[in-house]
C-alpha cells in the first residue's frame, strides 16, 4: 500500500505516520509538507532513514508538486490544514489558502490521479456550538471562527467532488486530539510547557468551555480502521465521549505537576469562542474501532513525555525553532 500523507511533519500527520510505519511496516509513506511554522522535521528524525518513508517539501496549493506525486499512491490522507483558531482570527488568509484552495488543489489532481481513498481529516468546530446533545454526522455546519469556516468549505468541496465526479472520498470529523509533538500554541500542551517552565498559565473567560479531547494515538487507529473498513462517500466523526471544561483540564494538569490555582492567569475571551462540543461515534464504532487510552492516564503520560523531551519544545517556546527554519527555508508564518 502506498500512501500519500499531506501535512505530516505537523502535529496529527507526524503521529500517524508513525502510528502506520509501526503497525504496517510495509506500506510505503510519502510525506508532503510545506513547513510552516508547526511543521517540523525534528518530529520525524527518528524513522528519516527507513526505506519506507520518505520526505517531499512542498504545498498542496502547488499543482504541479501535487500532480507528480499523485501517480501510483493508492490512498491520499489531508492532515495539512491551518488549525490554530486564535491565528485564524488575526490572519485568516493562511487558513483560505491551505484548507481550502489547498484541498481543492488536491481534488483537482485526484481528477486525473486515480487513487483508491482520499481522506479529509476535519474537525467537529464545522458543526459549531452545541449546548446539550451530540452532534451527529448528518447535522448542519454552523462555523463560528475562520478556521472552522475554512474547514467546512474545504469538507463541502469533498462532498461535491464526490457527488460530481465520483472521486473516492471519505470526510472525517475529529474531536480536539492531544499527544506527543503538538505545538505549543495549543492548550494542553501550552499549559504543560509553561508549568514545566514554572509559568502562569493562560485561561480565557472563566475557563467554562467544554471540549471533547482524543489521544493522537486513538486517532490514528481510527483512521486506520476507516482505510480498512470505511465507506467512500461517507462522513464519520470521531470522538470519544471524554469531555471536560478548559478550566478542569488546566486544574488536573497543576495537580498532576504539584502546581496551585495561583499559576492560572484568567484573560479576555476571544471573539466567537465556542462553547461545547460534543460528537456522537456510534458510526465509527460499527466499524470495529474503539478509544484505548482514557483521557486522566493520557494526560500524565503526556506530562511525562513533555518532561523526557526538553529538546523538541524548549527551542520553541525560546523562539531559537523558528529562527532556524526562516533562515533554512524562509517560512513567514
Amino acid at each position: 500500500m502506498k500512501l500519500l500523507i499531506t501535512g505530516g511533519a505537523g502535529f496529527g500527520g507526524t503521529n500517524f505516520i508513525k502510528y502506520i510505519l509501526a503497525k504496517y511496516p510495509a506500506w510505503q509513506i510519502t510525506n508532503l509538507d510545506k513547513l510552516t511554522y508547526a511543521g517540523n522535521l525534528n518530529n520525524l528524525q527518528d524513522i528519516t532513514d527507513n526505506p519506507n518513508y520518505h520526505f517531499v517539501r512542498g504545498d498542496i496549493a502547488d499543482a504541479e508538486i501535487v500532480n507528480k506525486l499523485l501517480p501510483n499512491i493508492d490512498i491520499v490522507i489531508n492532515y495539512a490544514a491551518e488549525t490554530h483558531v486564535d491565528r485564524s482570527i488575526l490572519d485568516p488568509d493562511a487558513f483560505m489558502q491551505s484548507n481550502i484552495i489547498g484541498t481543492y488543489t488536491l481534488l483537482e489532481g485526484l481528477k486525473k490521479n486515480p487513487v483508491q481513498r482520499f481522506i479529509q481529516i476535519s474537525t467537529d468546530e464545522v458543526f459549531g456550538s452545541i449546548t446539550t446533545g451530540e452532534f451527529s454526522e448528518e447535522s448542519p455546519f454552523k462555523p463560528n471562527s475562520p478556521y472552522a469556516a475554512a474547514k467546512a468549505s474545504a469538507d463541502l468541496l469533498c462532498r461535491a467532488y464526490y457527488q460530481t465526479y465520483q472521486l473516492p472520498i471519505i470526510i472525517t470529523h475529529s474531536c480536539n486530539y492531544y499527544g506527543p509533538y503538538q505545538y505549543p500554541e495549543k492548550l494542553i500542551p501550552l499549559l504543560i510547557t509553561n508549568l514545566l517552565a514554572d509559568q502562569k498559565i493562560p485561561i480565557y473567560g472563566q475557563g467554562d468551555n467544554i471540549r471533547e479531547w482524543i489521544h493522537t494515538n486513538d486517532h490514528a487507529s481510527a483512521i486506520a480502521t476507516i482505510i480498512e473498513k470505511g465507506q467512500v462517500g461517507e462522513t464519520y466523526n470521531i470522538g470519544t465521549g471524554d469531555r471536560c471544561d478548559n478550566l478542569t483540564m488546566a486544574k488536573l494538569i497543576l495537580q498532576l505537576l504539584n502546581k496551585d490555582e495561583s499559576y492560572i492567569n484568567y484573560i479576555a475571551d476571544r471573539p466567537g469562542h465556542d462553547w461545547r462540543y460534543a460528537i456522537n461515534n456510534d458510526k465509527i464504532k460499527a466499524l470495529g474501532w474503539q478509544p484505548q487510552i482514557e483521557l486522566t492516564p493520557g494526560i500524565t503520560n503526556l506530562i511525562q513525555w513533555y518532561q523526557d523531551n526538553k529538546w523538541w519544545w524548549q527551542p520553541i517556546k525560546s523562539g531559537e525553532y523558528l529562527n532556524y527554519y526562516n533562515q533554512q527555508y524562509g517560512n513567514k508564518k
